[in-house]
């Protein structure tokens, strides 16, 4: 299920990534009305939580220690460019991250996914590692990307004609 698992994590990756192709550095935190959270948000976003899951499989920490209060759950995002990295470092750190996962992933077994979440606060929702790995890498990232295609419109950019190639 691992490989499966990536695979849905690699095609929604990759949407995010021809949605924002297009999209200039310098509007990637414009915040046009009706959208939740911009682009550079949810690239950083994406990437924190591809951290918070590598801490949950064995992974140590790998981002400055600001993205926890930038991009974490409960942060807001705003529109002030400065206050993020370029649009070309959030692509690479997300590129980074998923490699990351990636390669610990396709290391592990059915069994260490079976495992309890060592996050105790969560294990309601998530009982084992594998509930919170499928759902960070499909449905938490499907959502966010999802976010960034609504945004196109709003922003102006012309919708793409396919979520995935």
């Amino acid at each position: 299920m691992i490989a499966e698992i990536l695979r849905s994590f690699g095609l929604t990756l990759d949407y995010l990534n021809r949605l924002v192709a297009d999209i200039p550095d310098e509007a990637i935190t414009k915040q046009p009305s009706g959208a939740v959270n911009h682009p550079a948000w949810i690239l950083g976003h994406l990437t924190f939580s591809c951290q918070a899951i590598g801490g949950e499989i064995g992974l140590p920490a790998w981002l400055p220690d600001d993205w926890k209060d930038r991009f974490g759950t409960g942060s807001t995002p705003n529109k002030t460019r400065s206050d993020y990295p370029s649009k070309q470092e959030l692509l690479a750190a997300l590129a980074d991250g998923r490699r990351r996962l990636e390669t610990r992933l396709h290391g592990m077994s059915e069994s260490e996914m079976e495992r309890p979440l060592p996050d105790e606060s969560h294990q309601a929702m998530f009982p084992t590692v594998g509930h919170a790995v499928l759902h960070i890498l499909t449905s938490h990232a499907a959502v966010h990307v999802g976010q960034v295609s609504v945004w196109r419109r709003l922003a102006g950019f012309t919708p793409l004609d396919r979520p995935f190639v």
